[in-house]
């Protein structure tokens, strides 16, 4: 499908519509057993900007290439704006011209709890309901939320956050989908199946000795060499997964503050998301999956939802009722 009066824009409704986290994750996992290789991937640029950080994201393959630009601007929230902003441009990957113009925001919150999901589905493959603890209180840790209530049975999620009343809020929502649910402590870790980290935090949120043998810990709150929101005892202890080596060892403050400590070796990574999709099997030892976020993961996602566009479009012009706006710029 081609935009001849330039590229098409799909907006976040319309980007929440066409795709869930779980067809995301399929998507991911379909491009990975292809043979797509993470560690070929081009590096993230980031530019310090006075009101927070500008990041550039290009990626390509044979069908499209796409670049995403985000801002980081952390003193939105209290403006009541969105921290995260951004568009993504998605081109034809063989002559470059503009397919369509992605809200930035939108597939970062599709993308990231895609890649979650993902990891998951590998890290804790059996069915039984999973007790979630779960750090963060914003739109990330919503989207996770959901995206794992979708994926897998909860038997129990626990939010904690810095904030009282938005941990509460969330627990309520989480309710209101039917998933018995609390405000509680880090220290409710101990009981954890699954803890997902969707934080801006900078420090260790939680005590790393108390996650049970077996336990999964997703951490994605951040993609800065000093930052983390998991501590050198989780790490040390931990069979640990990432994206890929060369993303990881280049912006997870996760695992390169232990590195720097000298907790562990550069060898301590024990496996990729690659890897896991293409049959590695997890020990019982606690399971770390560091996501830093990676422009391959953009470009998989924004193809998805340009042919998922492609087929609402059709549906369209047979007299069906339209997602969003859809309308060429």
């Amino acid at each position: 499908m081609t935009a001849p009066n330039g590229p098409l824009r799909v907006d976040a409704p319309a980007v929440n519509r066409l795709l869930t986290p779980s067809a995301a994750a399929d998507v991911l996992a379909e491009v990975l057993r292809a043979g797509l290789d993470p560690e070929s991937a081009p590096p993230r640029a980031a530019v310090p900007v006075p009101a927070g950080e500008l990041l550039l994201m290009p990626a390509a393959d044979h069908a499209y290439a796409g670049v995403k630009i985000a801002g980081v601007a952390p003193g939105n929230p209290a403006r009541g704006l969105p921290r995260v902003t951004g568009s993504y441009l998605l081109l034809d990957g063989t002559d470059l011209r503009p397919l369509a113009l992605l809200d930035g925001a939108a597939l970062t919150e599709l993308r990231t709890p895609a890649v979650s999901v993902l990891a998951v589905r590998h890290l804790t493959p059996d069915d039984r309901p999973l007790r979630l603890v779960l750090f963060g209180t914003g739109p990330q840790a919503y989207g996770h939320l959901e995206a794992v209530h979708a994926e897998r049975a909860l038997a129990e999620a626990v939010v904690v956050g810095r904030n009282p009343v938005a941990a509460r809020a969330l627990a309520g929502y989480a309710r209101t989908l039917d998933v018995p649910a609390r405000a509680g402590t880090p220290g409710d870790v101990s009981g954890a199946d699954l803890v997902v980290c969707c934080t801006t935090a900078r420090e260790p949120l939680f005590d790393g000795t108390l996650v049970a043998p077996g336990a999964t810990v997703v951490a994605v709150g951040s993609h800065e060499p000093t930052a983390r929101e998991t501590d050198t005892a989780l790490v040390a202890r931990a069979e640990v997964y990432v994206e890929a080596r060369s993303a990881a060892l280049r912006e997870a403050g996760d695992l390169l503050v232990p590195l720097a400590e000298g907790a562990i070796g550069a060898d301590h990574i024990a496996g990729t998301l690659a890897e896991l999709v293409r049959g590695r099997t997890p020990s019982e030892r606690p399971r770390l999956f560091k996501s830093v976020g990676m422009a391959w993961e953009d470009l998989a996602v924004a193809g998805a939802l340009y042919r998922a566009l492609g087929a609402a479009r059709a549906v369209e012009r047979n007299g069906s009722e339209g997602l969003g706006n859809l309308s060429a710029m």
